[in-house]
């Protein structure tokens, strides 16, 4: 792996291929691995594992280079189904072993007990699956749950959606107290901040734009970040944020854009912590 920032042996900046379809995710990431980026997430609810891995291919880089993120969907849930859509998902990713996996949601409604699917999960990584495992939308009491399941094994990381509109405070504070690091998704909010003034200001300073800010946020935060974008300008930009370092008094002023925006609280969503 290269010297890249990394956070629980994650490299702190991935690439996201969220919302992505088939050959914009296979662009996004020959884009976002010709710009240096060496993690790429991607999920089995994506519809595009196989076309991350055609990417990785073309790109000519080692598999042995790149951290690949994958998460098991709600729907493979149900007894029996966890091991073998890991498979299915290790095939399409062209792939013996992922370098974390997650489960990509808790189950919605409770369809089927925690204890059910985490034990299948844990059965998958224990025979070498993964060689990371972690959470996705889980909430305080489920991640205090999920600890007492996993036993010696670590929660490497839980992916929350966490911007400088909705920093998520309650679940990250509560993840930090137990060393478990935070996965920012849609950390850009999905386009909210851009034209922030307090961002772009911020940015004059840097010689960065307030998205890079935002990111340079998150990550002086101690955040893992995988921002997504289909252009390749936007890739490259997103993927130099990594450089910017924000002076506390900075970090401070961003902190207080927080106003509760979350954009992701469907039907299938938990109750999430206030």
């Amino acid at each position: 792996m290269s010297t890249e920032p990394v956070v629980a042996g994650i490299p702190q900046m991935g690439y996201g291929t969220w919302n992505r379809p088939s050959e914009e995710a296979y662009q996004g990431v020959i884009w976002a691995l010709e710009a240096g980026c060496r993690h790429i997430d991607t999920a089995q609810g994506y519809n595009n594992e196989q076309d991350v891995a055609r990417a990785i291919k073309a790109s000519g880089i080692p598999r042995s280079e790149i951290f690949i993120t994958t998460k098991v969907k709600p729907e493979n849930f149900g007894p029996g189904q966890v091991g073998p859509s890991i498979k299915e998902s290790l095939e399409k990713l062209q792939t013996d072993q992922v370098d974390l996996l997650l489960l990509h949601w808790p189950s919605p409604q409770n369809k089927y007990p925690l204890e059910d699917y985490v034990g299948q999960f844990l059965a998958a990584f224990d025979a070498g699956v993964a060689k990371r495992i972690g959470v996705s939308n889980f909430t305080k009491a489920l991640i205090d749950e999920s600890v007492k399941l996993f036993g010696n094994r670590t929660i490497t990381t839980n992916q929350v959606e966490c911007h400088v509109y909705m920093q998520n405070r309650p679940i990250v504070d509560h993840c930090e107290k137990l060393g478990i690091p935070i996965t920012a998704y849609s950390p850009l909010a999905r386009g909210a901040v851009v034209g922030d003034p307090v961002l772009e200001e911020i940015g004059k300073a840097h010689g960065a734009t307030g998205e890079q800010i935002a990111l340079a946020f998150l990550m002086a935060k101690g955040a893992i970040v995988i921002p997504s974008s289909g252009k390749k300008e936007r890739i490259i930009s997103n993927f130099e944020a990594r450089k910017i370092a924000l002076t506390p008094a900075e970090i401070k002023r961003i902190e207080g854009l927080e106003k509760g925006m979350r954009l992701v609280n469907g039907s299938w969503c938990p109750v999430w912590d206030v």
